[in-house]
């Protein structure tokens, strides 16, 4: 035995101090190897995360503010706009803060033009003139707003850097697209401002008050080029020149939606777009409930309200040219003076038919 020395160590045994920096060593190991391992599956989370946004950019969540997407800041609308908007606004507005909205560009501004005859129908029509007080004009372009200042008490110019929308708009080219866009944007705005709005295009003419005939469930409800008499029915197609919409956080972001999707369709107009989306499942998680507009009621050329009785608006819709347009919406507003003209038991018992469509088509052989 030598000195100092104790029994001998049994084969296979290491000392403590090289069994512990193997276990340190081990243990280094085990948590790198899940650090990378967790680093990994971060990565590929926010991978994921970043390709699920692509894909569905506008995904709805339940954290959105009605704000996320497409406000003043972002629509190039300065803080200045925006006041100088809820001043127009506040003033046309019905006391539970419902608007009407059409736009103007130069071309239907012009004297006896799209305008002069909008204008006219509310002044012959059924409790009509009243409504004028509640509608704000929104010029594309300096004439047009001119012309509205000596038309018009309500009248906003929405200015759009960049563009000129003074001209007509060829149906579908770059300048209608570009037109229709920004009305989708700046009719988010007004719901963001916190105003209930009807839009109606210009050559819409109105010959009744329509609110009676709103469904009073519904955050958007829209015109039809042909309803199938189911006002819920996805199938109805509908017509972005009238719509009555709600101002709530569904609306808001079904606009925001609505307006992102021109990425997804590039050369489809608003309308065409809204066909596609309307049974999209986002809209479901947005909650907006929309309903069609009975063409009973709100017509137009592509299906015409056959009971003079009843009818609200008339839309020369289905129809391309302006002079085609301006034709024939001054022959409807001849028909309604006729109807006008006779007595309550005639008007009543004999059935009375538009002489219109007559120039109006969609073919576009004449468009100035």
């Amino acid at each position: 035995m030598e000195a100092g020395g104790g029994a001998p160590e049994p084969e296979g045994h290491k000392p403590d101090n090289v069994q512990k920096s193997n276990q340190n060593h081990h243990h280094r190991h085990f948590f790198g190897q899940a650090t990378r391992v967790a680093m990994f599956l971060g990565v590929v989370l926010v991978m994921l995360v970043v390709l699920y946004r692509s894909a569905y950019p506008f995904e709805v969540f339940p954290r959105w503010s009605s704000s996320s997407f497409f406000n003043f800041s972002s629509s190039s609308t300065d803080k200045g706009e925006r006041s100088k908007l809820n001043g127009v606004l506040k003033k046309a507005a019905m006391g539970d803060k419902t608007v009407i909205l059409t736009t103007l560009n130069e071309a239907w501004a012009a004297p006896n033009s799209v305008f002069d005859v909008f204008l006219e129908s509310f002044k012959i029509g059924n409790g009509t003139e009243r409504l004028l007080n509640h509608l704000v004009v929104v010029a594309l372009d300096q004439k047009a707003y001119n012309r509205c200042l000596g038309l018009h008490p309500h009248c906003y110019f929405l200015r759009t850097s960049g563009k000129n929308f003074s001209a007509v708009a060829v149906f579908m080219s770059a300048e209608y697209l570009d037109m229709m866009w920004r009305r989708i944007l700046f009719l988010q705005s007004v719901l963001e401002l916190g105003y209930n709005f009807v839009f109606t295009d210009t050559d819409i003419m109105w010959f009744r008050d329509p609110f009676p005939r709103f469904y009073p469930d519904a955050d958007f409800q829209i015109a039809c080029d042909y309803f199938f008499g189911d006002p819920s029915h996805m199938m109805n197609n509908p017509n972005g020149g009238f719509n009555y919409v709600k101002s709530n956080n569904h609306t808001i972001k079904f606009y925001e939606f609505w307006y992102s999707s021109r990425l997804t369709y590039p050369q489809l107009h608003d309308q065409d777009v809204l066909n596609r989306i309307k049974m999209d499942p986002i809209l479901g998680e947005i909650g907006v409930t929309i309903k069609f507009l009975d063409t009973q009621y709100f017509g137009g050329f592509c299906q015409p309200s056959h009971d003079f009785n009843k009818v609200c608006t008339m839309h020369a819709n289905c129809c391309v040219g302006l002079h085609k347009k301006i034709h024939d919406l001054k022959a409807m507003l001849e028909d309604w003076r006729k109807f006008l003209a006779l007595p309550d038991n005639v008007k009543a018992s004999q059935p009375t038919s538009w002489t219109v469509p007559d120039k109006c088509s969609l073919k576009n052989d004449d468009i100035p």
